[in-house]
């Protein structure tokens, strides 16, 4: 399944959007389904691609980039120009896997914090890509885990919210500079 927007995988010196950090309400609001597919949503995903890109990163969600619609860009590779990324939009979960897998976890709205969550081994997610064409994909370890941070991002979730070690958490979070005021947790 390739992606029919082609961006370059390579570090800008400035990136096109500017990603928002653990503690801004952006991050907490629902995203909106994307009512058409047209060219500024294709704009969007290409930005958020190059900004991906130039963070490090391997999945972007548009409300970490202070715009609240169901768009979400992925890449498990980036440093694999013949790998091309992922441009979903409106992505939803059909099923989950019954295996649960603990793996670390970062995030570029929370730079430097990195910890254990489980999450379901495997996912079959729908969505429209970037020609508005509807789409299935079975996705399984890595991309599996990064489709369901990303749109985890679609509601209002961080990664954190869901981490278990709240003593850890709470240290980590304290070594980077950020508030624990800012989690919400989840009950798992």
């Amino acid at each position: 399944m390739t992606s029919g927007i082609a961006v370059e995988k390579k570090k800008l010196e400035k990136p096109p959007l500017k990603i928002h950090y653990l503690g801004d309400r952006v991050l907490r609001q629902p995203a909106k389904r994307i009512a058409k597919v047209d060219d500024s949503v294709r704009q969007l995903a290409k930005e958020m691609l190059q900004t991906m890109y130039s963070s490090n990163g391997v999945g972007l969600a548009a409300p970490q980039v202070g715009i609240h619609k169901q768009l979400i860009v992925i890449d498990c590779e980036p440093d694999n120009p013949a790998n091309p990324p992922l441009v979903l939009i409106n992505p939803q979960i059909t099923s989950y896997g019954s295996e649960l897998c603990d793996f670390e976890e970062g995030c570029l709205s929370i730079p430097g914090v990195y910890m254990d969550v489980t999450r379901p081994e495997t996912v079959e997610v729908s969505f429209k890509d970037e020609q508005g064409r509807p789409r299935k994909l079975k996705a399984s370890g890595f991309l599996a885990r990064v489709i369901q941070h990303e749109m985890d991002h679609l509601e209002g979730v961080l990664f954190v919210d869901r981490v278990e070690n709240s003593l850890a958490l709470t240290e980590e979070l304290k070594k980077k500079g950020f508030s624990l005021g800012a989690v919400k947790s989840i009950s798992h």
